[in-house]
């Protein structure tokens, strides 16, 4: 099998966004422009354009049923391939890469003829009834093991050349069969006798698995010793079960089995076929068709080559078996794309709105909102307070600034002990908070996902975050200048002017009643002490009391302030998660859906086909 990174045709896209695109249609060697073709050329894209034995146009062909149905599988092949390629690994993507291949290579060539493969264990008696089928000697027979020792190909009509290079069988091992009244029936078909599947020389076994990777239909013939061959079933039948709608088994030898044996031989056979998980084609069911013969007597062989034939008319085993080839691409692809049942994963609201608090956390927006809070009530202080207390405060911040320094400190310590870390320690912190949130949102959007695509959402996170510590750090200096900088002030409320001039008012009344008070002492003004001491006493209290009413009016600004600030610095800080984190996650989870969309019709053709062989 190819891997998928050697491929360098351009028969499906493997860039990281698969296009759709209508390929062109090749020309087959030869078309004789029979009616009722399901070819895969018309399965892929939708007409089938060749040049005739005349060397004429042949007729365009309505797409099938079946065949839309493939080519849409196909095209959700090519694109999800295409999708999966920078997610996936070269090997496991190489089936469906070869499933590909060949189905754009069987595009290309005759859609006419069908091509049957005839296989089987060593002395089943496969050549003798190629012989006979053919009506004339062509593969060797006879007691020599083994006797075929490469594949042997007899064509009924014209025009097979390419199917036959395809197969690389050389021109002096192509025959032409018999010409007999019976041939027409036969027309198209291809007839390739194999190697022995159990030879014991590896380039026979070598040519089996490689036509048999190539052929329309398999014609499997087994006879009364060796049909429960344990090399047949395992190796050939059990993961060719998805195949039985272009696969016969034929019983040979029949004239030896005396009596009723025959039938009791094929009884057990289609149990054998049924436990490999091969559906039968009994009871107007699609499936595999059995059948008892004696290739060297004749018996059954007529039946068999009217089915054969009938089959070859129909012109669906090519789209058959590449819907089959599909089938069980999907089946070993399924683990890469289908998980737990979620078909449509994404980042919930709660762990969106988790990971957004972490980060608004980790650059301490809340504590930034009561910072800017306390600033707003400490410019509050400052503005209306009393000029003597406030003379007062700057006298002591002027005698014992590391005094006053100290005490902040212990404050601090006091509410939020983490203060006293180094900033070294508080730094290591942060970027911790910071990677486990980006760890706990990928992990909560790789639920539910296969392994390769959670590995993505978790790689993509992991890529975003790189430099969102430091990022956040910038937010965190740029908007909470206002507030870390020593001396910036928040904005004034309205009534703060009328405050100043009361608490103006009220330091005149002091210095007007002590000025008055000291007139009469030193007896200037006469004595008349109960106004000045109202006064004085009116300024003294009043200032205070005015310090205190503004206090309290100044506590819902200052939370205002202080949540709008933490509320800038939380959008600011998710603005940069999600930018970073959030936005490539969810895109991974869109590619994810897209791909799981992708697969689901390229799963959708499991159901077989309702094409039936009568």
């Amino acid at each position: 099998m190819t891997a998928l990174t050697d491929r360098t045709d351009d028969r499906w896209d493997d860039g990281f966004i698969a296009r759709s695109r209508q390929q062109p249609v090749d020309q087959g060697d030869e078309h004789d422009g029979e009616d009722g073709d399901d070819a895969l050329v018309r399965a892929v894209s939708g007409t089938v354009s060749g040049a005739g034995s005349d060397g004429g146009k042949a007729p365009t062909f309505p797409l099938s049923p079946e065949g839309q149905a493939l080519r849409l599988r196909l095209d959700a092949l090519r694109q999800l391939v295409g999708l999966s390629r920078t997610r996936l690994d070269g090997k496991t993507l190489a089936e469906a890469g070869r499933v590909l291949d060949e189905a754009a290579a069987r595009r290309g060539l005759s859609p006419q003829h069908t091509v049957v493969a005839i296989a089987g264990a060593t002395g089943s008696g496969k050549s003798t009834l190629f012989n006979s089928l053919a009506g004339v000697q062509i593969s060797e027979t006879g007691l020599r093991r083994p006797t075929t020792a490469a594949p042997i190909a007899c064509s009924w009509s014209d025009g097979a050349a390419g199917l036959l290079d395809r197969l690389e069988i050389p021109g002096r091992l192509r025959r032409r069969p018999r010409e007999t009244s019976e041939g027409g029936a036969l027309r198209g078909l291809v007839l390739v006798d194999l190697p022995d599947l159990d030879s014991a020389v590896g380039a026979h076994r070598d040519h089996v698995d490689r036509v048999l990777a190539l052929v329309d239909a398999v014609v499997w013939v087994v006879d009364p010793e060796k049909y429960a061959d344990a090399v047949l079933h395992e190796r050939y039948l059990r993961p060719l079960a998805g195949h039985a709608e272009v696969t016969f088994v034929v019983l040979n030898q029949v004239d030896r089995l005396p009596g009723e044996s025959a039938d009791l031989v094929l009884d057990d056979l289609r149990r054998l076929l049924d436990d490999d998980g091969i559906a039968l084609g009994e009871h107007g069911e699609p499936g595999a068709t059995v059948l008892g013969l004696s290739a060297l007597t004749g018996e059954g062989v007529g039946e068999l080559r009217e089915l054969i034939g009938q089959f070859t008319q129909e012109k669906g085993a090519a789209t058959r078996r590449i819907s089959a080839d599909v089938d069980r691409a999907a089946v070993r692809l399924r683990p890469l794309y289908v998980a737990d049942g979620h078909a449509g994963p994404e980042i919930g609201e709660q762990a969106r709105a988790d990971f957004e608090d972490r980060l608004a956390e980790a650059v301490g927006a809340y504590a930034a909102g009561l910072a800017a809070e306390r600033a707003w009530r400490r410019n509050a202080g400052k503005a209306c307070g009393t000029p003597w207390l406030r003379l007062w405060r700057w006298y002591e911040s002027r005698r014992a600034p590391r005094s006053l320094a100290g005490l902040a400190s212990l404050a601090a310590i006091g509410r939020n002990p983490g203060a006293f870390e180094a900033p070294v320690e508080e730094e290591v912190t942060a970027r911790q908070r910071v990677e486990q949130a980006v760890r706990t949102v990928a992990e909560e959007a790789a639920i539910g996902l296969p392994d390769p695509w959670a590995q993505a959402v978790r790689e993509t996170a992991v890529r975003g975050a790189e430099r969102l510590p430091e990022a956040l750090d910038e937010i965190a200096v740029t908007l909470g200048a206002a507030v870390a900088v020593p001396g910036a002030k928040p904005p004034r409320p309205t009534w703060w002017p009328a405050a100043v001039l009361a608490q103006a008012a009220m330091t005149l009344l002091q210095v007007y009643g002590g000025l008055w008070l000291l007139g009469q002492i030193v007896g200037v003004l006469g004595p008349r002490l109960l106004a000045p001491v109202l006064l004085m006493v009116a300024g003294i209290v009043g200032g205070p009391l005015v310090e205190w009413a503004c206090s309290i009016a100044a506590r819902g600004p200052a939370r205002r302030y202080g949540q709008d600030a933490e509320r800038k610095l939380r959008q600011a800080a998710a603005g940069c998660g999600r930018a970073r984190v959030l936005e490539p996650v969810a895109a991974e989870l869109l590619r994810y859906r897209e791909v799981r969309e992708q697969y689901g019709t390229v799963a959708a053709g499991g159901t077989k086909l309702s094409t039936t062989r009568q």
